[in-house]
């Protein structure tokens, strides 16, 4: 029998999780405190694995759409169109012009969606509840016009593969002018009241920071990448629905700390409204989806009147039509990162292999380096403004 006696830990453990506000309810942070200096932190997720890759894997492409969604569903439109893009690349589908246009305005509109909701979060994080109220404000108008381009608000299943289920009616625009319009007035107020505000200064400069190389080993990309001061966009680096033709900056940061990413995100929704005006003024005539009658749900009066819409109809449905054998990867500038679909097709009916690349998963990883050393306070608002989305994280 060993008499030895066990040699306590001068530090205490603590759960940051998953039973807590701010890790969404289904992630955990095991802690080792000092006091309230954290000196060591164990990351464990997998409480809301869905499998969606391998579910993915049977079942036919179209079929796919909505379990994008549910990834980051603070601006699930992008993953939506991100996969279709995908699916085109291994078809090669050419899309029109106008439903180029008409995806940036989508995603556009999701990019400011999901940076409203993790700045005015933030500011939750950090004891100012106005901001928040404010903003979600506007997020609700982005919802409208979600609700009445295809029916959906959160999960929104928007587009189709090679374009949109219809084309924008009168109301969208209406719509997207009164928003820009509003919006811009209310992010300004929305920035009045942060951007040099003292208390929210102090409890985010210096807090959470990371270096350009450090966030380069770890593979961050999207707000969290240029807060570090790396000027990586995919929008610009590889470009997509001719986001070439519009003009906007890539805002950068220098610290790579938790005020940095703030202002980034800040700074990204005005070039966000910038670009959608863009769309709007240049917007080009034209069908609103590629000529994919394989891919493409005909219109309801046509499948009860003709018998190759009938057809069409029934093949797309039981996802009966046959794909090209090849190997693919297509990234988009996502609402918090680049987000990745790496699809492997073996010619059947659905895909072989796919894989995605979620941008939350990879900053979780960093997370116990980006917190050692700082209080547990610090730990709440640096996973905040990481925008770490739990459905993202793990899939």
């Amino acid at each position: 029998m060993n008499d030895q006696p066990v040699e306590k830990s001068p530090y205490v453990t603590l759960n940051l999780g998953p039973t807590h506000p701010a890790t969404h309810g289904v992630f955990q942070n095991i802690i080792h405190i000092d006091g309230e200096t954290i000196v060591d932190a164990v990351p464990t997720i997998g409480y809301i694995h869905r499998a969606f890759e391998k579910i993915a894997e049977h079942r036919p492409f179209y079929q796919i759409t909505p379990l994008t969604d549910r990834l980051n569903y603070c601006s699930s439109p992008i993953n939506n169109i991100g996969w279709h893009l995908t699916v085109e690349k291994l078809l090669g589908v050419k899309t029109p012009k106008k439903v180029d246009y008409m995806r940036v305005i989508i995603m556009e509109l999701a990019r400011i969606s999901d940076h409203l909701i993790c700045n005015s979060i933030l500011g939750v994080d950090t004891g100012a509840f106005s901001g928040f109220l404010y903003m979600f404000q506007q997020r609700e108008h982005i919802y409208e016009i979600y609700e009445e381009v295809c029916g959906a608000r959160l999960t929104t299943n928007i587009g189709r593969i090679g374009g949109f289920e219809r084309d924008f009616n009168e109301t969208v625009y209406l719509k997207l002018r009164k928003f820009l319009k509003e919006f811009a007035v209310v992010l300004t107020e929305f920035e009045s009241l942060f951007n040099r505000n003292r208390i929210f200064m102090d409890r985010t400069i210096g807090v959470g920071p990371i270096s350009a190389e450090r966030a380069l080993n770890y593979g961050f990309t999207g707000p969290n990448l240029r807060a570090a001061g790396v000027d990586y966009d995919v929008r610009v680096m590889s470009p997509y629905c001719s986001y070439e033709d519009f003009e906007f900056d890539i805002p950068v940061g220098t610290q790579g700390d938790t005020y940095d990413r703030f202002m980034v995100r800040n700074h990204e929704m005005w070039q966000s409204l910038r670009i959608i005006e863009q769309a709007l003024d240049k917007m080009p005539d034209g069908p609103f989806h590629a000529d994919v009658p394989e891919f493409y749900l005909p219109p309801k009066e046509d499948v009860k009147q003709y018998m190759e819409a009938l057809i069409y109809h029934f093949k797309v449905v039981m996802g009966e039509i046959p794909v090209p054998v090849g190997e693919v990867y297509h990234s988009v500038e996502g609402g918090n990162g680049e987000v990745g679909y790496y699809l492997v097709s073996d010619g059947g009916r659905s895909p072989f292999r796919l894989h995605f690349r979620r941008p939350s998963f990879i900053y979780y990883q960093a997370y116990p380096e980006m917190i050692k050393g700082s209080l547990i306070s610090d730990a709440i608002v640096t996973l905040s403004s990481l925008n770490v989305i739990a459905g993202e994280l793990d899939a």
